[in-house]
């Protein structure tokens, strides 16, 4: 996922245990989507056990999500130069000791950082997973297969989340959820040695870019935070204004510095692209709609229903497995007419799911009231995702494609904090009456209509921004077909939500 990622050179000989390594680095990418995941089901038990402020429980999956998609590239790069597989062991030492203080967090804080120390392992887990498996096998048949069961092992993450996350949370508790990271961090640093080989980039200087990876996310958290506090303290609040004038002056100052750096973590030249840089902008509406979404039907199936965690998640398989067939089927349209139409046609669905789910009732069923907005949201999560990835990465060379991405990955994750924070605000703002129920209810209908906006915001820009059915030259072709092919992680991307 970064710049050192494809321009490795290639293995001079097959590592006769590739197959073997294949599989823990798979398992590293598997606890990776199912931590994002699995503290879905668990956010109700969780609010009620540290007592959460309303609206606050957002925070454990925002602190996650910012600090894995603000940190991702400089956690590729830094293994890129250091050495990969020294520095996906101490991403997943990292990943087991913040499991282990999350799941005896004594506080709502102390939770919260825990999660953020977490979002930062999985930024150096990550990245370094998919590029040690790049430098493992040789380009060709062999890593593509390599990369399709990675990007596999992904949509099964998200999928096994609800199936694992309910059990845990109703027989043993929710703290458990993360205590299952613990042994599984243990078993991958134990074999890391053994079938993992040492690779780094050469290079004359190392550049790693720290100050723009903390500037970026410094003022991603300082959106996050006004968009979440704006209930309590007021839309047009000092507060507010303040927060939000910090985080754009942060973002000037992350171009500036992106600007004069000899290896800046985000080329702006890439940005300069209207298409590349449309694409992420998509990809974090879809983000936001996906996250945003998933949240809000937490809160409204456990906490207005009464479902139980494992009740629940059972319901909510539904949807990664629609989105496992909308990106199948995505990926084909996009060779046929283009990325344009499919993301929005993707984005399309997204907001008619959303608009489905925003007419929920007090005393709702799932059949009845959420199974038909699910099953129209599902494809079209799994169509956008894999026609935004493409229409981000057709057309970048060779050397970029890994940065390219890995901003696109990263465009993801952070739409999926400023989604859940959106929504948790507006489902704030509406909650009101005498009714606990019905104040809630009002709330998430609210809720899910902001995701509708957020996908109809989304599916203008993917008009406006995307390139239509067209024959780019021969040289963009080839180029947009080996960075996809280089980076078929984001394949699993649907499944994350």
């Amino acid at each position: 996922m970064t710049a050192g990622t494809s321009g490795a050179p290639p293995v001079t000989a097959p590592d006769p245990r590739r197959w073997q390594a294949l599989t823990l680095l798979c398992l590293a990418g598997f606890m990776v989507i199912l931590d994002a995941q699995i503290v879905v089901l668990a956010l109700p038990s969780i609010a009620d056990g540290l007592g959460f402020s309303a609206g606050g429980a957002q925070w454990v999956m925002s602190a996650y999500l910012l600090s894995f998609g603000g940190l991702l590239l400089l956690g590729g790069r830094t293994a890129d130069l250091l050495g990969r597989r020294c520095v996906f062991m101490t991403g997943t030492l990292l990943f087991g000791v913040s499991s282990l203080l999350c799941g005896f967090a004594w506080t709502a804080g102390v939770l919260v950082a825990a999660r953020a120390v977490q979002g930062v392992s999985a930024a150096v887990m990550a990245p370094t997973a998919l590029s040690i498996l790049l430098n493992t096998f040789e380009e060709g048949p062999e890593r593509n297969k390599a990369l399709a069961i990675w990007s596999g092992s992904g949509g099964f993450g998200a999928t096994a989340a609800l199936l694992i996350g309910g059990p845990l949370t109703d027989v043993l508790g929710w703290e458990w959820i993360f205590f299952l990271n613990v042994p599984v961090a243990l078993l991958l640093l134990s074999l890391s040695p053994v079938l993992l080989r040492e690779s780094r980039t050469e290079a004359r200087t190392r550049s790693y870019d720290p100050g723009g990876a903390l500037v970026a996310t410094s003022a991603l958290v300082a959106c996050v935070y006004a968009v979440v506090e704006a209930p309590r303290a007021g839309w047009l609040s000092v507060q507010t204004a303040g927060l939000l004038i910090a985080a754009a002056a942060l973002a000037l100052l992350f171009v500036r510095i992106e600007a004069r750096s000899a290896s800046p973590l985000v080329p702006l030249r890439l940005l300069r692209s209207k298409s590349v840089s449309g694409a992420n902008l998509v990809v974090f509406l879809l983000g936001s709609s996906a996250f945003g979404m998933s949240y809000a039907l937490s809160q409204y199936g456990q906490g207005v229903l009464g479902y139980s965690p494992l009740r629940f998640g059972l319901y909510n398989v539904v949807m990664p497995a629609t989105a496992v067939i909308g990106s199948y089927a995505g990926q084909a349209l996009v060779t046929r007419i283009g990325p344009r139409p499919v993301a929005a046609g993707g984005l399309a669905l997204v907001g008619a799911g959303s608009l489905l789910l925003a007419g929920v009732p007090v005393d709702g069923g799932f059949v009845r009231d959420l199974f038909p907005g699910l099953l129209i949201f599902g494809p079209g999560l799994g169509a956008c995702a894999v026609a935004g990835s493409i229409a981000a990465l057709t057309g970048v060379g060779e050397r970029e494609s890994g940065v390219a991405s890995g901003i696109n990955t990263a465009a993801f994750q952070i739409g999926g904090a400023f989604g859940v924070a959106v929504v948790a605000s507006v489902a704030l703002s509406y909650t009101g009456g005498a009714d606990r129920l019905a104040a809630l209810t009002e709330g998430h209908q609210a809720a899910f209509t902001a995701c509708v906006v957020l996908a109809a915001v989304g599916m203008a820009c993917a008009l406006l921004l995307l390139r239509g059915p067209g024959r780019p030259s021969k040289r963009r072709t080839a180029a947009g077909r080996e960075a996809v092919g280089r980076e078929a992680v984001v394949a699993s991307r649907p499944e994350r939500s």
